[in-house]
C-alpha cells in the first residue's frame, strides 16, 4: 500500500477539492429529498436540478450524471463523428485525466495547443484548425477547461473566451466547456455562469468539488443535445434510480456553498503566500486566481514523494504531480486555521524538524 493511500481519513486534505465530504445540513436536504425513478424522468428533486442548473448556465436543458468525466465524454461522443479532432490545451482534463476516453468513445483524437496556464487565444486556435483534406482529421470541437485546474486553476478571461468562440463559430466548430470549477472562476471574476457559459453548444458543471457534494456532475445545452446524451447516458450505465438523495445535495449546494468559494481562493492565496519563503519551494504559478496551488520543490534536496509521505505522518494529504511538482486544493472542508496548520507542517518537513 502507497503511502499516500495508508492512512485515511486526513486530519487535513489538500489533495483535492473532491475530498470534501457533505455537510450535516447538506445530509439532512439528502434525508428529506423527494425521489422517484430517475430513468424514467419521475424523480422531482433531479429534474428540479437540470432545471435550476440549465437556467443557471443559460441552456435549454440539463441532466444528471454521475461525474464529471461521464460529462465529459458523453458531450463528445454527442458532438463527434469517427476520426473527427477536437481542439484544447494540451494540459486539460480531457487529455491527462480521463484515460483516453475521447478515443474509445467518440473514436476522436485530440489537438492540444500548448498553454501554460491552458489559456490559447484565438489566434492559436486559428492556427490549429485543420484545413479541410482527405488526409488529416476533420477539427470538429473545441474543449476549454474554466478553471484550468494543471494551469493552476486559471480563469479564462471573458474577452480571451469571446474570441475564441468567434474564430470557432466562422470555423464551424463546435464548442464545448468542461465547467469542473467554473463557479470557482464566476466567483474569482465576478462574470456570471450564464454569461460564460450561454455561447457553448455543450457546458457542465461540477457538484463534487467545491461545492461539497458527494457524487455528480450536470450536462446541459439545447433540447436535442440532451436528448443524445440521455442516449449516451443508458450506453455507460449511468442511468438511476432514486436519484433525488444526491440531487438534493447539489440543489442544497447552489443554493448555499457558491459565494463561500471566495474563501476557498483566500486560503489558497495565504497559503501560496507563506510557502513561497521555504527554502526549496517555487510557486509554479505566480498568480494565484482561485483554489489550487502548484509548486516545485526540486531544490529542496527531496522529493515530491518524499514531502507526502512526511506530511502523510503528520495528518496531512497533499498532491504529487511529478517527481518535484505538488499540488495544494482548498475547499469547504480547510479552514485559516487548518491552512495555517499545513503552512506549519511543510515548514517543519522542508527544515527536517521531527
Amino acid at each position: 500500500m502507497s503511502v499516500m493511500s495508508a492512512r485515511a481519513p486526513f486530519a487535513i486534505d489538500l489533495v483535492s477539492d473532491t475530498a470534501t465530504r457533505p455537510s450535516t445540513a447538506m445530509r439532512e436536504a439528502m434525508a428529506r429529498a423527494e425521489v422517484g425513478d430517475e430513468q424514467r424522468g419521475e424523480d422531482p428533486t433531479v429534474n428540479a436540478l437540470a432545471e435550476k442548473v440549465a437556467e443557471l448556465l443559460g441552456q435549454k436543458a440539463a441532466i444528471f450524471l454521475p461525474s464529471g468525466t461521464m460529462c465529459n465524454q458523453i458531450a463528445l461522443a454527442v458532438h463527434c463523428q469517427p476520426g473527427d479532432e477536437i481542439i484544447a490545451a494540451a494540459n486539460s482534463h480531457i487529455v491527462s485525466s480521463e484515460g483516453a476516453g475521447a478515443s474509445v468513445f467518440a473514436r476522436s483524437v485530440i489537438r492540444g495547443i500548448g498553454a501554460a496556464n491552458g489559456i490559447f487565444s484565438g489566434a492559436e486556435l486559428a492556427a490549429a484548425v485543420r484545413s479541410p483534406g482527405l488526409k488529416a482529421p476533420r477539427s470538429k470541437v473545441v474543449c476549454i477547461e474554466q478553471t484550468n485546474n494543471r494551469g493552476g486553476g486559471a480563469v479564462w478571461p471573458l474577452e480571451t473566451l469571446r474570441e475564441v468562440v468567434s474564430v470557432a463559430r466562422d470555423q464551424k466548430l463546435l464548442l464545448h466547456m468542461d465547467g469542473a470549477r467554473l463557479l470557482n472562476a464566476c466567483v474569482a471574476s465576478n462574470v456570471s455562469a450564464e454569461t460564460y457559459a450561454r455561447p457553448f453548444d455543450s457546458v457542465w458543471l461540477d457538484l463534487s468539488k467545491g461545492l461539497g457534494c458527494p457524487i455528480g456532475g450536470v450536462l446541459a445545452g439545447s433540447t436535442e443535445f440532451i436528448q443524445q446524451a440521455n442516449r449516451w447516458k443508458h450506453r455507460f450505465g449511468g442511468a438511476m434510480r432514486q436519484a433525488g438523495i444526491v440531487a438534493a445535495a447539489g440543489v442544497y449546494a447552489l443554493e448555499h456553498n457558491v459565494d463561500r468559494l471566495a474563501e476557498d481562493h483566500d486560503n489558497a492565496r495565504h497559503f501560496a503566500e507563506r510557502i513561497r519563503e521555504l527554502p526549496g519551494v517555487r510557486l509554479k504559478f505566480d498568480r494565484i486566481e482561485t483554489n489550487l496551488v502548484f509548486f516545485d520543490v526540486s531544490e529542496s534536496g527531496c522529493k515530491a514523494s518524499e514531502i507526502a509521505g512526511a506530511l502523510a505522518e503528520r495528518g496531512i494529504r497533499i498532491g504529487v504531480e511529478s517527481p518535484s511538482l505538488m499540488r495544494a486544493v482548498f475547499h469547504l472542508d480547510i479552514s485559516s486555521a487548518m491552512t495555517d496548520a499545513a503552512v506549519a507542517a511543510l515548514k517543519a518537513v522542508m527544515v527536517g524538524e521531527t
